[in-house]
């Protein structure tokens, strides 16, 4: 005759006193003196019996841990030893975890060692933006030297810093699914010895710009030396560097698109034929309210001659000739802002194109999504003049 399963209720459990309960079927509770309590599963086999932890009480149930002890009873009664096979499903788990798991778990394991959130941050949005779509979805233990130099090769010319820190992260993600068992062999990832045999060093990697930009570690100290000049393109280009527009956008910026802190520039003045707000820090509204309105002079940036404003090549010849920066081009800020925000937030790249005013998705969506992009492209633009100021 089978022994009876299912003999405790939950008032059974919550009052369970110092020992073991037992529910039928080899599913037990035991507590302890000092009052926790925790679900095992008992069986012989081999001669031998054997308990298999089933985890904690209450966070485990009561109807949880039957429904476990029931799968156990299954497995023993086709022959088959309940540890055994739990241990094989684990080693199967391992082999199917994915780049993008294992790279979650390597983050989980390490953030609590970085110095600031940000750091963490960085490492979620190189490895989004450059790993996973390539990687993403493979098998960890089946990645290989040309899966990872499908991700690094499209950048390593063209941005050779970001490149770089793309290589170290995933060689760590790898030897972290090394030694955790998820892979084994050779780390394809490694620099010395296998990719520096395919790719050019850092050190001698020329990137190529279409538009020589400042690097953005180099901001807080550049805006310092800006702060200090009283030429007229100075309060333009600071305005400038904190919208992230283009040149002919800001030379021409007008008086009556500005409402508040926001910035409407009509479709008539975007490059794309688009209407575009942007949202205004702090700093930017001091940049133009420091400009005195001209009589008749419609332009924020207003010109010697009545109606025009400054020459677009104001601010180069500030940037050139005066402040000495000749390697760098004031349309290169917004390459700046744009690895800056790439390398160092965690914002979404839709809305870090959006706030160049690139084309996000198609006019449907991007019209539906307005409203949202521009509140999180203002939090976005607060961050960047934060850190354009005072490098935090």
């Amino acid at each position: 005759m089978p022994r009876p399963i299912h003999r405790l209720s939950d008032k059974h459990c919550k009052h369970a006193k110092p020992g073991k309960l037992s529910d039928g079927g080899g599913l037990l509770l035991r507590t302890t003196a000092q009052g926790s309590s925790r679900w095992v599963f008992q069986y012989a086999r081999d001669g031998k019996t054997r308990e298999m932890g089933l985890g904690g009480y209450p966070a485990v149930s009561l109807a949880k841990a039957r429904s476990v002890a029931e799968k156990q009873r299954k497995v023993l009664a086709a022959g088959k030893d309940p540890f055994r096979e739990r241990d094989l499903a684990k080693m199967r788990l391992k082999k199917e975890r994915t780049f993008t798991s294992v790279a979650a778990e390597y983050i989980r394991a390490q953030r609590h060692g970085w110095k600031n959130r940000k750091h963490a941050r960085q490492w979620c949005s190189t490895l989004k933006r450059y790993a996973r779509p390539v990687i993403g979805e493979l098998a960890v233990k089946n990645i290989r030297q040309t899966d990872v130099l499908a991700v690094l090769k499209p950048i390593w010319l063209e941005k050779p810093e970001t490149a770089k820190r793309v290589q170290g992260r995933i060689e760590n993600i790898l030897d972290y699914a090394t030694v955790t068992g998820y892979r084994s062999g050779d780390n394809p990832a490694r620099w010395r010895g296998y990719l520096d045999k395919v790719l050019l060093p850092r050190s001698k990697v020329r990137p190529v710009r279409h538009h020589p930009a400042l690097p953005y570690s180099d901001i807080p100290a550049f805006w310092s030396e800006l702060a200090q000049q009283t030429r007229p393109g100075a309060p333009m280009l600071r305005f400038l560097i904190l919208t992230a527009m283009r040149t002919s956008e800001v030379s021409g910026a007008r008086w009556d698109e500005i409402d508040g802190d926001v910035w409407s520039v009509p479709a008539e003045r975007m490059k794309k034929r688009r209407p575009h707000r942007v949202p205004l820090s702090r700093a930017a509204l001091d940049a133009i309210q420091a400009q005195s309105r001209m009589t008749g002079n419609p332009h924020i940036f207003a010109g010697r001659k009545p109606g025009k404003h400054l020459s677009n090549g104001t601010m180069d010849k500030l940037l050139q000739e005066h402040m000495g920066y000749t390697q760098v081009t004031v349309h290169g800020f917004r390459s700046t802002f744009r690895d800056w925000a790439e390398e160092t937030t965690g914002f979404p790249a839709r809305i870090c194109e959006a706030a160049l005013a690139h084309v996000v998705g198609d006019k449907t969506v991007a019209a539906y999504q307005r409203g949202d992009l521009f509140e999180k492209r203002r939090n976005l633009m607060d961050e960047w003049s934060l850190y354009c100021i005072s490098g935090k």
